[in-house]
């Protein structure tokens, strides 16, 4: 994976110099793809560490009352104060990678970056998949989707965190995150995890062993739809280390099977 972060890097500092796109180029158009990746690479994604949220000036670019794109006026936000939403996330990869954003920033698709239409940029959100509970924080640089069914593009690594780079999309819950200059550093909150197990053909398969659960008091179990197909089931938040590990013990006893750990909020 070093490598190609390595590449990218460099191909960031090359394209430093070409000038600062001021409009928004529409992620929609063409084609698009993701990277060619090994599976370690792809893990490695998946554990990106979270930007730090900081206070951020306003970008020289990307930020007019107004602008258009394929005939369509959008506006922007004066302020992202307290905004949350629910849409439609979709992701951009390898055919933006390099590009300028609307905020003049070097798109990097191996970073946890993302594209918005109307909030200021740049600006911090943690952006939930609301399928698996999988969360991650993203810095908001560029404009876009301009599709009127989705909310937020993220970037190929944050899809990947999220769990949905196969999918192509995914309902998501957004929440800016902002810390103003005055203020101390925001403290993160304490990470919470949750075990997905089991992996049932049919919902009734998944109630069964939902059911065996919850007869030995294990009553935070909920199943869900993976995105490959199936369903698994959702146990937590967890809170404590050898609450996980007798959990992991009895879904094994069970043959329920090996419990995955993720993150969650």
């Amino acid at each position: 994976m070093m490598g190609w972060v390595a590449c990218a890097a460099v191909f960031a500092a090359l394209t430093g110099c070409t000038g600062v796109a001021v409009d928004p180029i529409p992620t929609g158009t063409g084609q698009d793809g993701a990277p060619v990746l090994s599976l370690a690479e792809l893990s490695q994604l998946r554990q990106l560490p979270n930007p730090k949220v900081v206070a951020l000036e306003l970008s020289a670019t990307g930020n007019r009352p107004e602008y258009e794109v394929w005939g369509k006026t959008y506006s922007v936000m004066e302020s992202a104060q307290g905004y949350q939403a629910e849409g439609v996330a979709s992701w951009y990869g390898a055919k933006f990678h390099g590009r300028r954003t609307s905020s003049g920033e070097v798109y990097d698709m191996y970073q946890l970056t993302a594209a918005h239409r109307s909030l200021p940029i740049p600006v911090f959100a943690r952006v939930t998949n609301l399928r698996n509970g999988r969360s991650t924080i993203v810095k908001i640089n560029d404009r876009g989707p301009f599709h009127a069914e989705r909310l937020i593009d993220l970037s190929f690594a944050a899809a990947v965190k999220l769990d949905f780079h196969q999918a192509g999309t995914a309902p998501v819950h957004i929440e800016v995150l902002q810390q103003s200059s005055s203020e101390e550093p925001q403290q993160e909150p304490e990470q919470s995890y949750y075990l997905h197990a089991g992996q049932f053909s049919s919902e009734d398969q998944a109630q069964s062993a939902l059911g065996r659960l919850a007869s030995l008091g294990n009553s935070s179990v909920k199943i869900i739809a993976l995105e490959r197909g199936g369903f698994a089931l959702r146990i937590g938040p967890l809170a404590s280390k050898p609450g996980l590990d007798r959990l992991q013990a009895l879904l094994i006893a069970l043959d329920i099977g090996l419990p995955t750990l993720v993150p969650g909020r």
